[in-house]
């Protein structure tokens, strides 16, 4: 079981380049990926997406690439028709304004547009760099989400045992609810007959209500949903989604329990067992 939530950085530092890799993890109910990197490595952003994707199968997962050069071949050109519009636009306004100076060179190439810059980048090469870095990013924020699901999983199973204890307290009162079903309509039979009671009709409709709120099919599939519940946690390490399908109809089956039963004691016991419930379904929230 691994949680949604995590974090990790890997650096790499020397003296051309300073190159960062960071990812975090949120909770997100599909795989939600957005890719950070600067405009000139856009060109890997489908490799960096394809990876992650194929590494993290459902949250929200940001991971953000930071680049720094300290040396670099750079390529400097002047737009000489850039220039020139600035130059003949500053000038028209001095003449307009009756401004004797000219456009001085320092102002032309402080305007944007005039001086071109490019630096000799070579995708490969940042390839290279990132790949490693990535990975092993990407190895530190899955242990995160298993160190931290670990805790999680462990919370959740204890919940589980709650609800096991519980079913179990219904189970054991099953036998009174029956009792109480079948003494109620024996008194409402006994309070419109008085002592002209047919007990073959008293056993039909006992039979009947029986069949109508007997808990023993609930039961039944409460417990095969809990082993199935717990089973699951082991065999699939991202059991999310099959959880929170199964928690639905563990939902199902606690409120037809709750609707049936004329005890107290049950009552209680649905009661907890809801709560119980609802703080697994909380905890599911940040489970891949």
């Amino acid at each position: 079981m691994k949680s949604m939530t995590g974090y990790a950085y890997e650096e790499l530092r020397d003296e051309e380049i300073s190159l960062s890799v960071e990812i975090k993890g949120y909770n997100s109910r599909y795989l939600d990926l957005f890719v950070y990197l600067p405009p000139f490595l856009s060109s890997l952003e489908p490799e960096i997406r394809d990876y992650l994707s194929s590494r993290f199968s459902r949250g929200k997962v940001e991971a953000g690439i930071r680049v720094k050069e300290r040396n670099s071949d750079i390529y400097l050109s002047v737009n000489q028709k850039a220039a020139k519009v600035y130059y003949e636009a500053v000038a028209g306004l001095a003449k307009e304004l009756g401004i004797r100076e000219t456009p001085s060179l320092s102002l032309l190439l402080g305007m944007e547009g005039v001086l071109e810059i490019e630096k000799n980048r070579d995708d490969n090469r940042y390839r290279k760099l990132i790949e490693p870095l990535l990975k092993n990013a990407a190895d530190k924020f899955e242990a995160e989400r298993i160190r931290e699901g670990k805790h999680t999983e462990d919370d959740i199973l204890s919940h589980i045992t709650v609800l096991e204890e519980a079913a179990k307290t219904v189970a054991s009162h099953a036998p009174a609810m029956e009792a109480s079903i079948q003494k109620n309509l024996k008194d409402r039979f006994a309070e419109l007959l008085g002592d002209r009671i047919d007990e073959n009709r008293i056993l039909a409709e006992t039979a009947v209500l029986l069949m109508k709120y007997t808990i023993s099919e609930e039961l039944s599939r409460l417990s095969s949903h809990l082993a199935e519940f717990r089973a699951e946690t082991k065999r699939n390490p991202s059991p999310g989604k099959k959880l929170d399908f199964l928690c639905q109809e563990i939902n199902r089956e606690i409120n037809t329990i709750g609707s049936k039963t004329p005890l107290l004691e049950v009552s209680r016991a649905v009661v907890e067992m809801k709560d119980t419930l609802e703080n697994i379904r909380e905890q599911l929230r940040n489970i891949e």
